[in-house]
C-alpha cells in the first residue's frame, strides 16, 4: 500500500506535466482537466522560439560536459594516489574531502562570488557570468564526492593487477590508463552521471553567476512566465526536453551505475 502511495506521488506529477504540455494555452488557463479534448504539439514548436531555449542548451551542454570530465579526470587521479600511496597527510586529506559533503551549498554562494570579484579585480579574469565561472563552481561540488566515491572502488581493487602490469614493462601511467581505468570503468561512469546530472540541474549558483549570455537551462526556464502571463504548456514541454538527455544517459548506463554505486560504497 505504501508503494503504491509512493508511486502515485511520482507518477500523478508527471503526468500531469505531459498532459499540460500538449493542450492549447487557453485549455492550461482554465479548470484543469485529466483528459484534454484538444491535444497539439504546438508547445514543442513555440518553446523554441518563445525563449532563446537553444542558446540555454548549448550553455547548459557546454558547461557541465566540460565541468564532468574535468572532475572526473581529477577524481581519478585524486583517488588513486590516496588508495595507492602511503603519504602524510592521507587520512586527513580524506576527512577533509568527506567533510566537504556536510555543508550545505548556499554557505559557499556569498564567498565564491566574492572570491570571483576579487579575481577580476586582481588579474583580470572574469568569472562572474562565463561558462569558466560555473564550471570551477560546479567543480567544488562534484569533485569531493568523485573522490570519495573512486578511493573506494580503487581500494577494492587487488594492487597485485598493476604490479603484474608494471613486471611485464607497463610504467605506472601505462598500467593505471590500461588495467586499473578499464577495470574500474562502473565506477566511474557512476561518478560521471553524478557530475553530470549535478551540473545539469543545478539553479541556486546559476541564478547568481550567469548572465544572459551564459545563462542555464535551470534558469532559462523561468523566462516562459512573463509579467502578464506564464507559458505553462511551453514549460512543461520545454522541461520535458530538458530531461530527456538525463534520461536516456541514465537508461544506457543503468547497469553500470548500480554496479558502480555499489562497489564504491564498500570501503
Amino acid at each position: 500500500m505504501g508503494l503504491a502511495v509512493l508511486s502515485m506521488l511520482v507518477i500523478v506529477p508527471l503526468y500531469v506535466m505531459v498532459v499540460t504540455s500538449f493542450k492549447p494555452l487557453q485549455d492550461v488557463s482554465g479548470t484543469f482537466e485529466w483528459w484534454p479534448s484538444v491535444l497539439t504539439i504546438q508547445p514543442y514548436i513555440d518553446m523554441w522560439s518563445t525563449v532563446p531555449l537553444a542558446r540555454y542548451f548549448t550553455n547548459s551542454l557546454i558547461v557541465t560536459v566540460v565541468a564532468t570530465i574535468c572532475s572526473v579526470v581529477l577524481a581519478i587521479l585524486a583517488a588513486y594516489a590516496v588508495s595507492r600511496f602511503s603519504f602524510r597527510g592521507n587520512r586527513l586529506f580524506r576527512l577533509v574531502v568527506l567533510s566537504t559533503q556536510m555543508f550545505p551549498g548556499i554557505l559557499f554562494l556569498l564567498p565564491l562570488f566574492l572570491i570571483f570579484t576579487q579575481v577580476q579585480k586582481t588579474i583580470g579574469v572574469q568569472l562572474n557570468g562565463s561558462y569558466l565561472g560555473l564550471i570551477l563552481t560546479y567543480l567544488t561540488f562534484s569533485l569531493p564526492f568523485s573522490i570519495w566515491m573512486l578511493t573506494g572502488f580503487f581500494a577494492a581493487m587487488p594492487a597485485a593487477l598493476e604490479e603484474a602490469a608494471m613486471i611485464d614493462g607497463l610504467s605506472r601511467w601505462g598500467a593505471l590508463w590500461r588495467i586499473v581505468i578499464p577495470v574500474a570503468r562502473p565506477g566511474i561512469i557512476a561518478v560521471s552521471v553524478y557530475c553530470f546530472i549535478t551540473a545539469w540541474s543545478e539553479v541556486l549558483f546559476a541564478s547568481v553567476l550567469s548572465n544572459k549570455g551564459t545563462r542555464t537551462l535551470s534558469i532559462g526556464l523561468r523566462a516562459y512566465a512573463s509579467q502578464t502571463d506564464v507559458y505553462w504548456n511551453e514549460m512543461m514541454a520545454a522541461s520535458i526536453v530538458v530531461s530527456l538527455p538525463v534520461l536516456i544517459g541514465f537508461l544506457i548506463v543503468q547497469r553500470q551505475l548500480i554496479s558502480g554505486l555499489s562497489a564504491g560504497a564498500v570501503k
